[in-house]
């Protein structure tokens, strides 16, 4: 091993303790890097070792240079991975003799109390627990974090792709203003398609040395994948039921009622099932993965919860029901599998609708050519500045007017739409103004000051939901339109894979009691967020599907029969060269782009009156004025506009109401185009078939 530069002591126990004769690639290339202080991103798959690579070298810094006190923070998106890591890190860290503490919201007050009485010099947390330290009166977040040295991001990918990353790299900037050094920056990711881009918005406003870490290329690793078309959820049941029976596995859902209606169908089958989703009780998931972990003939139904790693056990098969959101989030569910020596990964996709089978074939012949999406942050996130604002007042009790923006160190996050934001909370009462100084104000307070002002530090709007209690047992929550809907007879409820009859709900304090009910026939039902839809790539991957690619996987023989029903179907819709403009037999007139549902937005307001106005986007074509004339596209203007924004929307977007109304909208807009993607459309020739 090439472990010269690592503590004596951690190499002792690497040979000894763990029996380690070599470290992984990933882990000997991020070595030089991480002890040399740069800040740096680490590349690999699913248990490619990556928290080894990261922890080695820093703990070796950590004792090399005699750092004490809290010195690491490792943050993770969830405390579920939190707590899977804590036992692994404690055990690396104590052969140093060193100490790992856990911070997140489960952690009992009387735990937070003892810690910061007794620093760890390693703290694994979340980023909203980082920033509700800092706001916290109970915190001395000066002294406490003033001997930080180094942060380490897991799954910075999944930051980085919502609003939750642009917190992160807010709070981290205050914290480099409050240690007065510069913190070492090391993320771990799995593969994306733009690593340098993503180092570089990790990096924030530093300008330390950086560098990506990627294990040098090795042998292809095997990958067993098939796709199927089996018509329906009970359907998926039987053949999941009915395969590889002995052996544990994996099965992906990408709603939670669809994990909820599979999970049920499994039962009455007579299989061991699980389930683990977010509207789920921590206590239930903790059991059903604890559980499955320690099962073997075993099935466990989940949506992305288990998608970042979270240990269940040694898996056998991962089954996904159609298609997941990326190609990045398929590599991450099949990396779960063919960690044993002798086994290969593997996934099995079962196709519900032959749209679903279409979009499955889309992706995988992307997956097939090695193609990633680019990991890209949200664009435009100006309700973060107010947050950020708002949270900083919290934190310092009053701020400069004119000196409030330092404490982001010049992170381009806050230019010129800065002032502007800060103007309207003074205009509003969202602060207070005393001579030179900023404090928290009575509109703050209205908003956001419920619970010790819980309500801000969390970046993302959670759905309303009531908790379903059976006695005292908490078993999850459920969407409120479920008691309200009319209903004959028992109200029947789906939850944690059983149907419960609601007995009383408490509307004031958003609580529904529930018992047993013998049979089926319960509803889960949530309300999905964001603006959904397929991605440009898919989009265009499905059209080179319909023109008669196929995807490098095992097909089975009904979804080749039904890929060759579709193709049969869409012959019209797609065509080798052009975009293809199609009367339909409804008179409808619908060019059909196959550009996915943020082109097609933009598209739509883009074309004007051109477009049929009553219509909303799709992932796959748009409907235009039914007398249009071939000639007519021709003079759509070459300068694209933003799509149109319901203003219903802005409910989803947190701290809009901290927000001027115009840049609270055109967040959301720019969010919402795809301009790339309708400029590649509106690039291409078009065929009429208008007869």
């Amino acid at each position: 091993m090439t472990l010269e530069r690592l503590h004596p002591s951690l190499v002792h126990h690497l040979v000894n303790s763990l029996g380690w004769s070599e470290l992984r690639p990933l882990q000997r290339e991020a070595i030089g890097p991480v002890m040399d202080g740069c800040d740096a991103l680490l590349l690999a798959p699913t248990a490619g070792g990556k928290t080894e690579a990261a922890l080695f070298p820093v703990l070796s810094r950590m004792a090399a240079e005699d750092w004490s006190g809290l010195s690491i923070v490792y943050v993770c998106p969830l405390k579920a991975l939190l707590n899977n890591l804590l036992p692994r890190l404690e055990t690396y860290a104590g052969w140093l003799g060193r100490r790992v503490a856990l911070w997140h919201g489960d952690v009992s007050e009387a735990r937070r109390q003892a810690i910061l009485r007794d620093p760890p010099d390693i703290l694994l947390t979340t980023p909203e627990s980082l920033e509700s330290m800092l706001v916290s009166t109970r915190v001395d977040h000066a002294a406490w974090f003033a001997s930080l040295r180094a942060v380490v991001v897991d799954e910075v990918h999944a930051f980085a792709g919502d609003d939750r990353g642009w917190h992160l790299l807010c709070v981290l900037e205050r914290l480099t203003r409050l240690c007065g050094r510069p913190l070492q920056r090391l993320g771990l990711s799995a593969t994306v398609g733009n690593p340098e881009e993503l180092l570089g918005w990790f990096q924030g406003a530093s300008d330390r040395p950086s560098a990506v870490v990627v294990p040098p290329a090795g042998g292809s690793v095997t990958a067993d994948v098939q796709l199927d078309h089996v018509g329906s959820v009970r359907n998926a049941a039987r053949v999941i039921a009915a395969l590889h029976r002995g052996e544990k596995r994996l099965v992906f859902c990408d709603s939670k009622r669809l994990v909820e209606e599979l999970g049920e169908a499994l039962r009455a089958l007579g299989v061991t099932v699980f389930l683990s989703h977010a509207s789920l009780s921590a206590d239930e998931r903790r059991r059903s993965e604890r559980a499955f972990a320690e099962a073997r003939d075993c099935v466990i139904v989940s949506t992305s919860t288990l998608e970042l790693g979270i240990d269940v056990g040694d898996l056998d098969r991962v089954i996904q029901i159609n298609a997941p959101a990326s190609v990045a989030s398929f590599l991450q569910r099949l990396g779960r599998t063919g960690r044993r020596p002798g086994t290969a990964r593997n996934c099995l996709l079962l196709a519900l609708t032959p749209d679903d089978l279409l979009a499955c074939a889309g992706l995988l012949l992307l997956w097939g050519r090695d193609y990633v999406e680019p990991v890209e942050a949200p664009p435009q996130p100006l309700h973060i500045i107010a947050q950020q604002i708002l949270a900083l007042a919290l934190q310092e009790y009053r701020i400069g007017s004119g000196t409030w923006r330092e404490w982001w160190n010049g992170l381009d996050l806050f230019g010129e739409s800065a002032e502007q934001i800060a103007d309207f909370l003074v205009t509003e009462g969202f602060l207070d103004v005393d001579g030179p100084f900023w404090f928290i104000g009575p509109e703050a307070e209205k908003r956001f000051g419920r619970r010790h002002f819980m309500e801000l530090l969390a970046v993302f709007t959670a759905a309303p939901e009531f908790t379903v209690l059976h006695g005292r047992a908490e078993l999850g929550k459920t969407d409120p339109s479920l008691l309200t809907a009319s209903v004959d007879g028992p109200r029947l409820i789906l939850l944690a894979g059983h149907t419960w009859r609601v007995t009383w709900v408490d509307w004031k304090r958003r609580r529904c009691f529930v018992e047993p009910y013998e049979g089926d026939g319960g509803r889960a039902r949530w309300v999905a967020a964001g603006f959904g839809g397929l991605s440009f790539a898919v989009a265009q991957a499905m059209r080179e599907v319909l023109l008669s690619a196929d995807p490098p996987v095992r097909i089975s023989r009904r979804a080749v029969a039904a890929l060759a029903d579709l193709r049969e179907e869409n012959r019209f819709t797609v065509d080798p060269d052009r975009t293809v403009v199609m009367r339909s037999d409804r008179d409808e007139l619908r060019w059909w782009t196959w550009a996915g549902y943020r082109a097609n937005a933009t598209l739509l307001t883009t074309l004007g009156e051109l477009a049929d106005p009553s219509q909303r986007p799709d992932d796959l074509s748009v409907r235009l004025r039914s007398d249009l004339r071939p000639g007519d596209l021709a003079a759509v203007s070459e300068r694209l506009v933003l799509p149109v924004v319901d203003e219903k929307a802005l409910s989803g977007l947190k701290f809009s109401a901290a927000l001027p109304r115009h840049l609270a909208i055109d967040t959301l807009a720019r969010r919402l185009a795809d301009l790339s993607g309708t400029a590649a459309v509106l690039d291409r020739p078009r065929r009429f078939i208008v007869g």
